[in-house]
């Protein structure tokens, strides 16, 4: 988030991930980069519930009508698509709440704050300012990544054992991939997240607060020229690496854990 603010304040002007990083910690305190944390915790359970269940349920169905029951890229870029259409109506409200809290001398005390507040100030609405842009974003994200990550398994994994070095691997890959892709769209969506509006008042927009997909990227554009849409390039990279390096092994754990106990219950059962 503070890599990406389009015209920081000075004393938030960072050279890279772990300049930024370091001067946080440094000048902020150790807990500050962990601000907004409550917020992905209390989003992340039921998106990610909602984002696998129907990605399986996609997958294996459109696998079945596309590829005659094999592995078929297209069924799971489109699985991943359709599964971000549920996830990211979720997650859209934290991801907001996180970042007006991680933003340089953020007014908020806390997420329950910070959503009172806001919904006081800006309306509902303001909790959902980047969901088009969050889902052009996502979309393509999650295209990418699950489509990424299957060829990878292909690669690595054909027999489909669980394996977690492979699962690790496979992820980090896809993640980082996606990620590069998909950096402009999330430059956007932290304009429309932040809203930056000091520095959106200082170029007279239409309106109080800024809104739209084709809205935020204009004004990227006004605020940073070409190079604005690749601020943070590094970090989202950083991030998305471990992150769906995490979050595919535990996933594929907890597949293999409860089918291998299925499996074992079945004799039992009959």
């Amino acid at each position: 988030t503070r890599m990406q603010s389009l015209q920081p304040d000075p004393k938030a002007q960072y050279k890279n991930v772990f300049d930024g990083l370091l001067k946080i910690v440094h000048t902020e305190g150790f807990w500050r980069p962990f601000r907004g944390l409550n917020a992905m915790v209390l989003g992340a359970g039921p998106a990610h519930a909602m984002y696998f269940s129907s990605y399986e349920k996609m997958k294996r169905t459109l696998s079945d009508a596309i590829g005659q029951g094999g592995n078929s890229h297209l069924a799971n870029g489109i699985a991943g698509g359709t599964a971000t259409l549920i996830h990211d109506a979720v997650m859209t409200p934290a991801e907001a709440v996180k970042q007006r809290m991680q933003m340089f001398n953020s007014p908020y005390k806390g997420v329950l704050h910070c959503i009172r507040v806001v919904y006081k100030t800006e309306g509902i609405r303001a909790f959902y300012w980047s969901y088009t842009t969050q889902l052009t974003m996502n979309v393509p994200f999650q295209a990418i990544h699950f489509m990424t990550y299957e060829f990878m398994q292909e690669q690595l994994n054909p027999c489909r054992h669980f394996n977690p070095l492979s699962h690790m691997l496979s992820g980090a890959l896809a993640g980082a991939t996606a990620a590069a892709a998909t950096t402009p769209l999330d430059v956007c969506k932290t304009l429309l997240n932040t809203q930056e509006n000091l520095k959106l008042g200082m170029l007279k927009t239409k309106g109080r607060h800024l809104s739209g997909m084709l809205n935020a990227c204009r004004m990227v554009y006004k605020l940073g020229g070409l190079p604005a849409y690749f601020k943070g390039v590094q970090a989202r990279v950083i991030y998305q690496m471990p992150s769906t390096a995490i979050c595919w092994s535990v996933y594929e754990f907890f597949k293999y854990f409860i089918t291998q106990r299925q499996s074992q219950d079945l004799p039992a059962s009959s």
